[in-house]
């Protein structure tokens, strides 16, 4: 098994984890980026309160609103991420190797380099499985409005049937979602965002510089104190994801909101405060009537769940890498014939 396909899968499986243990706050936060209207904002209500406001009022099955297709999504974006990084990677390092023979830098792959390597690996990543998160943030952001529609059956005029063709029935599923997109946009609908999207690849970009740059400190120091051992606990793989994270999102965490805002549902009611037309609109738009406060909604919400998902990845798919090896390497060692002296 490749390098790559072994990093790939770890990723994954480390995404989904991840993924599960953090999607409520996700949840949360994607609700928080959508709102729109300044009238309606609780300024004051903490990620908790609005946890139990969400559980009090739609129950506690909308907190994981679209959690199937976003794992879906988690697998295939870490999996996709994580197989081409390598194999970027693997070619950064005999470039690097390469230009050492001709006595130009020290063999290893440069700050510069592994940022070109995890820009590369997030661009294919988005134009992959962006679709997927445009279904994802409609689940996420739709709320339940039961009683405020009365059930089709008892609809008799084409007042009701317009009015349930705008506050949708329950359920909200996957089926509905990739329809209704559809539906507004066509085809071209589930690549709503991509723009920002792209752009954000500079977020996981600046996030594995950051990780790897730490690392390669750590392990130097940990090598030089310890007479050439150079290994890292889970727990300090769990905190420098953590900071790696860290510092990604506040850098970027605008172009997420924006993301989000285009990905969700297009309000129709005649206020142009809530259509936007591009990534160029919304920005002008939530600059132009919610000011730069609007880059930076659920901030706080975005820091604890991203933070806390990065570190779990990163620690989960270190050790399922390592798990792999010693499966793959243990069973070619079993089929190893004994030499006959």
């Amino acid at each position: 098994m490749s390098d790559a396909l072994i990093n790939g899968l770890a990723g994954a499986g480390g995404g989904i984890i991840a993924q599960l243990i953090t999607y409520p706050l996700q949840t949360v936060n994607t609700r928080q980026q959508t709102e729109r209207d300044p009238k309606k904002e609780k300024k004051n209500m903490g990620t908790l309160q609005q946890m139990c406001k969400v559980v009090k009022h739609e129950g506690w099955e909308r907190l994981y609103g679209g959690l199937a297709p976003s794992l879906v999504g988690t697998a295939a974006s870490q999996g996709v991420y994580y197989y081409f990084y390598q194999i970027f990677r693997n070619k950064a390092e005999v470039a690097a190797l390469e230009k050492k023979r001709l006595g130009i830098g020290d063999g290893s792959v440069g700050m510069i380099s592994s940022l070109i390597v995890a820009a590369l690996s997030g661009c294919v990543n988005v134009l992959l499985t962006n679709p997927i998160w445009v279904v994802v943030t409609r689940m996420q952001t739709h709320k339940k409005e039961a009683g405020k529609s009365l059930p089709a059956q008892h609809s008799s005029d084409a007042t009701d049937r317009t009015m349930l063709s705008v506050v949708e029935p329950l359920p909200y599923g996957t089926t509905n979602v990739v329809q209704e997109v559809y539906d507004e946009a066509g085809v071209l609908g589930f690549w709503k965002g991509v723009l920002p999207t792209l752009i954000m690849v500079s977020n996981p970009s600046i996030q594995f510089m950051l990780y790897e740059t730490m690392l390669g400190k750590l392990k130097k120091r940990r090598a030089q104190s310890k007479k050439g051992s150079n290994g890292v606990t889970a727990l300090e793989i769990f905190l420098l994801g953590a900071l790696a994270k860290l510092g990604a999102t506040v850098v970027t965490y605008p172009l997420l909101v924006v993301k989000a805002r285009l990905q969700a549902r297009q309000v129709k009611n005649g206020d142009k405060r809530q259509q936007y037309k591009g990534t160029l609109d919304a920005i002008i738009k939530m600059i132009r009537y919610e000011g730069f406060y609007g880059f930076y909604k659920g901030m706080g919400t975005k820091i604890v769940q991203s933070v806390l998902a990065a570190a779990v990845l990163f620690m989960v798919k270190e050790e399922l890498v390592n798990q792999i090896r010693f499966v793959l390497s243990k069973g070619v060692s079993n089929n190893v014939k004994p030499k006959l002296v």
